[in-house]
């Protein structure tokens, strides 16, 4: 199947128009190509949400009075949060269908980040990030398992990459956009704009994503918890989510740690940091390259590469030169947004080979990456306060080992 529409095809070729939510056969069909780029369009919202604050740790900290180590928690509450909000995403889209959990998702979460930005003392604003974090899990809990309908069998890995590519335009604007409207407006009007991004995508989805409704018998709120801990016992699942959750941990930790560095000797940048974030974009095509190389060679190599690739921007990062910083985030954003377009899918997959339930397998996946950046958000500021750029250099390094020792026992795996 080519992502585009097509005439009415013989029985053995896959049609494209499909219907999103579990729905009765008398629902209408939508075009695949127009769903995935709602989902894509509401990946981009929701991931600029997520990481808008990091290029701004310094002006948060600067107008709330904070310390530096005290900053991450503007990330780290938000991805602590979305690890609950995985958990209720499942049996709240059962019983509403999944085309409405999306949209609201994107609404109460661009809402929400709105009122953050008047939040008038650290602690409020801190709250405002949990329930946006809330609300920010959903859309990427059901996502996956959406394209997975959209484009199953060996057209997973190409829809599967359009999406991730959706979400890391969403993580190059979430850098590249909120320095330059900060210094004009301040950092309040960067959470503005990108609210009224979210609630744009969302009116998107309520208007273009199908209104199938809920499914007629709603997952139990326990058989969602049994369903997880089934996903989560299946070895090859749970070993492939401790390579992203590992890798996480060194994206977060590099990117949280480069907005001081950047604004500390020898760069002192100031306004002008946000051109280094122009590193981010290369990050946009990874998903389609490691695609093409998982494609021809196999998941097992790809996220084998991924993870080399992550070593040597790290290796990269470690020189003081403005250069270097540059190649650096350009290589790491590269090689880990392809590594998440490749694990997302591979759990996905050892979940359909062995019997489990897609979506519980996809939050799973998603517990274990929100884990590892919620660590990360809050440690490495305080890695950076205490140690610099070397001690974020040896936690780098010490997850990079742990992911790539990973990687290799999953690739031994069936």
């Amino acid at each position: 199947m080519t992502l585009t529409e097509t005439a009415p095809a013989p029985a053995d070729t896959r049609i494209v128009r499909v219907a999103v939510d579990a729905a009765p056969a008398a629902a209408p069909a939508f075009n695949a190509n127009r769903v995935l780029g709602v989902l894509s369009l509401g990946g981009l919202a929701n991931f600029a949400l997520v990481y808008f604050v990091q290029p701004l740790l310094p002006m948060l900290g600067a107008s709330y009075g904070v310390r530096d180590g005290q900053t991450g928690l503007a990330l780290s509450v938000t991805t602590a949060a979305m690890m609950l909000g995985l958990l209720i995403a499942g049996p709240f889209a059962d019983r509403v269908g999944r085309g409405r959990t999306i949209a609201l998702s994107l609404l109460s979460s661009g809402i929400v980040t709105i009122l953050g930005a008047f939040a008038p003392t650290w602690e409020l604003f801190l709250v405002t990030r949990a329930v946006a974090g809330l609300t920010l899990a959903i859309l990427p809990a059901i996502a996956l398992a959406v394209v997975r309908d959209i484009a199953p069998g060996g057209d997973h890995l190409r829809a599967n990459a359009v999406y991730i590519a959706g979400t890391a335009v969403g993580g190059a604007l979430g850098r590249l956009a909120p320095l330059p409207i900060a210094h004009v407006g301040g950092w309040q009007s960067a959470a503005v704009t990108l609210g009224v991004l979210s609630l744009l995508a969302g009116v998107g989805s309520l208007v273009w994503l199908p209104k199938a409704p809920a499914r007629a018998a709603a997952v139990p709120l326990r058989a969602t918890f049994a369903g997880l801990a089934r996903a989560a016992r299946c070895r090859p699942i749970l070993v492939t989510v401790g390579v992203g959750m590992a890798g996480m941990i060194v994206f977060v930790t590099s990117y949280n740690a480069v907005s001081f560095r950047l604004q500390s000797p020898p760069f002192d940048l100031g306004a002008a940091e946000a051109l280094i974030y122009l590193a981010y974009l290369p990050g946009i095509v990874g998903p389609s390259a490691f695609r093409a190389l998982a494609a021809r060679w196999g998941r097992a190599v790809a996220v084998l590469t991924a993870v080399s690739l992550i070593a040597l921007a790290i290796a990269v990062l470690a020189v003081p030169t403005i250069p270097a910083v540059f190649a650096g985030l350009g290589i790491l954003t590269f090689a880990f947004l392809g590594l998440h377009s490749i694990l997302s899918g591979w759990v996905v997959g050892a979940a359909h080979e062995h019997g489990i339930d897609t979506s519980r397998a996809s939050s799973v996946y998603l517990l274990g990456w929100y884990l590892g950046s919620t660590v990360a958000g809050t440690a490495s500021t305080h890695v950076w306060e205490l140690s610099g750029w070397a001690g974020v250099t040896a936690v780098c390094a010490l997850a990079i080992a742990v992911s790539g020792s990973l990687a290799v026992v999953r690739a031994r795996m069936r």
